[in-house]
């Protein structure tokens, strides 16, 4: 995963905000022309666990929230925005996707590691079948939903991605690294 992590960090500068911090396994991958991280993460456990991590980032690192639905920053605050294994997640990807775009300034990044939906019919049958188990066992972990179309749908436009299977069971490995901007021209 060190890779994965190290490509969709790549390009991140000034004032992040990474939903889905979880316990800090991306802070040795930002660059050093990021200013701050503001860090949003629900879970207790895995705050806990980043504590060590934290401690030894370079870049200054404050928990701003719990819910990515919901972001307590203004309109237009960061330069940039990260999740890896996030939307797969929340409960509800288009809103966290919407806030994301409010706290982006015109012409801010969004970079973004996710798994999901198979374009191998195959592949995504057992993504279907499997899916209700999954929610359940994974803390509402979906297999099938589809990253770049989620993007393209809340207004992001995708400057690059790239998508394949991982190491591991199909069904859990389909995963898709990129890139999206919003608009220079779009409001929040």
């Amino acid at each position: 995963m060190e890779r994965w992590r190290s490509k969709v960090t790549g390009g991140l500068k000034g004032r992040v905000v990474e939903v889905g911090f979880g316990s800090g396994l991306n802070i040795e991958h930002y660059p050093g022309e990021v200013d701050i991280v503001l860090a949003v993460e629900p879970a207790a456990v895995a705050r806990r666990l980043a504590r060590q991590r934290i401690a030894a980032s370079s870049v200054p690192i404050e928990h701003i929230g719990l819910d990515g639905q919901s972001i307590p920053l203004d309109d237009g605050s960061c330069d940039c925005a990260l999740a890896t294994f996030t939307l797969c997640t929340v409960p509800d990807a288009r809103q966290v996707l919407a806030e994301l775009r409010r706290v982006l300034k015109p012409g801010g990044s969004f970079h973004f590691l996710e798994h999901g939906l198979s374009p191998d019919e195959s592949v995504a049958r057992w993504q279907r079948r499997l899916d209700p188990l999954q929610r359940r066992l994974a803390d509402g972990c979906h297999l099938t939903r589809d990253p770049l179309a989620l993007l393209s749908e809340a207004g992001f436009r995708i400057e690059w991605s790239q998508q394949r299977y991982a190491r591991g069971p199909r069904p859990w490995s389909y995963f898709t690294v990129g890139v999206a901007t919003k608009a220079a021209d779009a409001a929040p």
